[in-house]
């Protein structure tokens, strides 16, 4: 039988990446987006049917389905149609990628990110209730705000400085409670600052490295947050990939277990903003105050990944980099 996947926020940058890989290990996947930071050309190269949730019941209705055939459901993941295909076990595994990401959003906006990342959320798993395999969900090294001890392991405690990261680590419990009670079986993978191609520099939900990229291609100047000693666990896209598709995949049974996924070192803003001013000769940097809810450091340990869901980071940070630049068609000396 056809391993079958539903991946939410399957237009954006990490979910069109996972979708487009899940395609090439033989999944049938259906993405939802509700397009308010996806984009369909992040799945260029893959077959797409693309359909309006409101519409969902009458396409099941009518229409036939090739195994290569992906479905774009345009909408809210949290929507009765979509919670009504996973009750009728269309999917195996959901990919719970869907959020609203940004840390600083998440401050200005307290309520609504609450409601998507809490609410919708508990909506998706109750859906997920009996009808699935396992949910694979996006969670964040942000519920362990600033750590005191680097690298940073999963029994450390949480302590989220920001809305957005208590509202993953809010999940984080949810998970484990829906494993309690309901049997669901939720695997939490805790991505530390992932970039990479199809991450794009303008939208607000953007990081460093593609707000770099995105300025340098428009030759303009380069944001540096404080002092720029902040120093990050980068974590390129085909590792956090990687992850998903080795805990769906897993025999384990997890019960809302935390894994993180990282490379395991840390790289500072300075260094990063060297290398720009380096390679770019145009490359100018502008400093402007420390951002609210942010911390200093984050440095992942990743033993627990590679002892149980046999994961190993296949791109380290300066490679990724690289393949970064040239997904932005970057020329050395812009």
């Amino acid at each position: 039988m056809n391993k079958r996947a539903l991946v939410t926020g399957g237009c954006g940058f990490i979910g069109s990446n996972l979708s487009k890989a899940l395609v090439k290990s033989g999944w049938v996947v259906d993405v939802v987006d509700d397009m308010s930071n996806g984009h369909l050309e992040l799945l260029d190269g893959l077959k797409l049917r693309v359909i309006p949730v409101d519409l969902l019941p009458a396409f099941y209705e009518k229409a036939s389905r090739n195994i290569d055939d992906v479905h774009v459901i345009q909408g809210d993941f949290s929507h009765p149609n979509v919670l009504n295909n996973i009750v009728n076990q269309r999917y195996n595994v959901i990919f719970h990628q869907a959020a609203v990401p940004r840390v600083s959003y998440s401050v200005e906006n307290p309520s609504h990110t609450t409601d998507i990342n809490v609410s919708a959320t508990v909506r998706l798993f109750e859906a997920c209730r009996s009808s699935v395999d396992r949910v694979v969900w996006a969670s964040s090294s942000s519920v362990y705000g600033g750590a005191d001890i680097l690298p940073t392991d999963e029994r450390s405690p949480k302590n989220p400085k920001s809305p957005y990261a208590w509202q993953k680590s809010a999940i984080e419990d949810v998970a484990e409670m829906f494993s309690n009670l309901y049997g669901l079986d939720v695997v939490c993978l805790r991505y530390f600052n992932v970039f990479g191609p199809g991450q794009y520099g303008d939208s607000p939900y953007s990081t460093a490295v593609s707000s770099w990229c995105n300025k340098t291609k428009d030759m303009k100047p380069l944001r540096s947050d404080g002092d720029g000693t902040q120093s990050r666990d980068l974590c390129y896209v085909d590792n956090v990939v990687h992850a998903n598709i080795l805990a769906a995949e897993s025999d384990m049974i997890f019960g809302g277990q935390c894994y993180n996924i990282a490379c395991g070192d840390r790289t500072t803003n300075n260094e990063i903003l060297e290398y720009f001013k380096n390679r770019f000769s145009y490359t100018v940097v502008q400093s402007v105050d420390w951002r609210a809810g942010d911390v200093m450091h984050t440095q992942a340990d990743i033993s627990r990944a590679r002892e149980e869901l046999g994961y190993e980071p296949l791109v380290r940070f300066w490679d990724g980099l690289e393949k970064t630049i040239e997904w932005w068609e970057l020329e050395d000396g812009t």
